[in-house]
């Protein structure tokens, strides 16, 4: 095994799918979408999304920490918590300088920002919180994981748009490969469902409208689709270092062999139509990890289901593999959780790596003609997977990819 492999050893999530990683796996094999109604968007173009289901953030984490911390840093530690407990670290134990944090945040906390300018506005700064600046810069997410946590090394945010979690989790793999520690908590967060986000995202003409049918909305790869739906979330995985995760006596769930990422430098929101800069991220991944494209099984998709990026991603997996292997797109189910995405989804192929099953993608009823992709669809799909790639594509033209392989 190369000393360059990094092994994936916990998982953590709290999505619309569920509330910690069983829950979310078990929905997403079932392949029912969970857009709904959303009361904080009454009123707008686009009132619905995929919300986290209800929980108590005062039970879970404390009084005084729940009114702290705002949503997106909430699903944070609750995530890290629980990819924690899964990879048998202890905190108490650890040696807290070797293990640092890097999450993914691209939306965060715009309603924070929407109530405290309000009450300036109005004439009130004395109502202003203390707080906001706390609650709502996007560090704060990895910044509260380290301070609940007791992890003393590297503390970073990465902000790469929808790619956010993936870059992330490139970025601690190379704090891994360099030494610079042995256990790193990466990931991704997000809260996107906010009046101004669901107005901007709407405004660019990027939400699906299908207001009559919600669960039906998120249509990736589909020649009915309209747009992406608004999701929240948090995926975190504990990365280690394989040598670490030996002597530990802990086996990996898998192993984060190589990473990619590059820039379309083509335009500020749309892709490039033949996807050469997603085509390029898959390359160096796989060049980094020293597979052949014909050895990756399984590709979980960025899958949007807007008008542009899906033919252009499905253009950059036909570039790079040429005949692709089975595809899936879990915000067909979850929505799109922005910054949390690609951790999510990462975390979810680690899961298709373990169980050999490839969930569904949900509302594909009529594949658009452009794209000749293998989407599975209806039901999952059972493959003896040895190695998959998860990509995520964001505004500005990033892209990211991730290949995983097997324990």
């Amino acid at each position: 095994m190369s000393g360059r492999t990094v092994a994936v050893t916990g998982l953590g999530l709290v999505t619309p799918a569920g509330f910690g990683t069983a829950a979310t796996w078990e929905h997403l094999l079932g392949g029912e979408p969970t857009a709904r109604p959303d009361l904080e968007l009454t009123g707008l173009n686009v009132d619905f999304s995929c919300a986290v289901g209800p929980y108590d953030a005062t039970g879970l984490l404390g009084g005084r920490l729940a009114r702290r911390l705002d949503r997106f840093a909430q699903l944070a530690v609750l995530a890290a918590r629980e990819a924690v407990a899964d990879a048998r670290l202890d905190p108490v134990c650890w040696d807290g300088a070797r293990v640092g944090v890097v999450l993914g945040v691209s939306a965060t906390s715009v309603e924070t920002h929407r109530v405290e300018y309000t009450r300036l506005e109005r004439g009130r700064p004395d109502r202003v919180s203390p707080l906001m600046l706390p609650r709502s810069i996007p560090n704060m997410a990895a910044g509260e994981v380290s301070l609940d946590l007791g992890a003393r090394g590297p503390s970073l945010v990465t902000s790469t748009a929808c790619a956010s979690g993936t870059t992330a989790l490139a970025l601690a793999c190379d704090l891994l490969r360099a030494g610079t520690c042995d256990v790193v908590l990466a990931g991704g967060t997000d809260n996107p469902r906010s009046p101004m986000v669901a107005t901007a995202f709407d405004r660019l003409g990027a939400l699906s409208r299908r207001r009559e049918d919600p669960a039906g909305a998120s249509r990736p790869f589909d020649a009915g689709r309209d747009g992406f739906v608004l999701g929240e979330g948090a995926g975190v995985l504990v990365l280690e270092r394989l040598d670490h995760a030996r002597a530990r006596g802990v086996r990996p769930r898998a192993y984060l062999a190589g990473h990619g990422s590059s820039a379309d430098a083509y335009h500020f929101t749309a892709p490039h139509p033949q996807g050469e800069g997603l085509a390029r991220a898959i390359d160096t991944a796989l060049a980094d990890a020293g597979l052949a494209p014909y050895e990756i099984g399984h590709v979980n998709a960025h899958g949007t289901g807007t008008a542009l990026n899906d033919p252009a991603e499905a253009a950059a997996l036909r570039r790079v593999f040429r005949r692709p292997p089975p595809v899936t797109a879990n915000k067909s189910v979850i929505g799109h959780t922005m910054g949390a995405a690609g951790a999510i989804e990462a975390a979810l192929t680690v899961l298709s790596l373990q169980h050999g099953l490839i969930p569904p993608t949900a509302n594909l009823d009529r594949m658009d003609e452009r794209i000749d992709l293998d989407v599975v669809t209806k039901a999952p799909r059972q493959v003896a997977l040895q190695a998959a790639v998860s990509v995520s594509c964001g505004f500005g033209g990033q892209n990211a990819a991730v290949v995983l392989t097997a324990a």
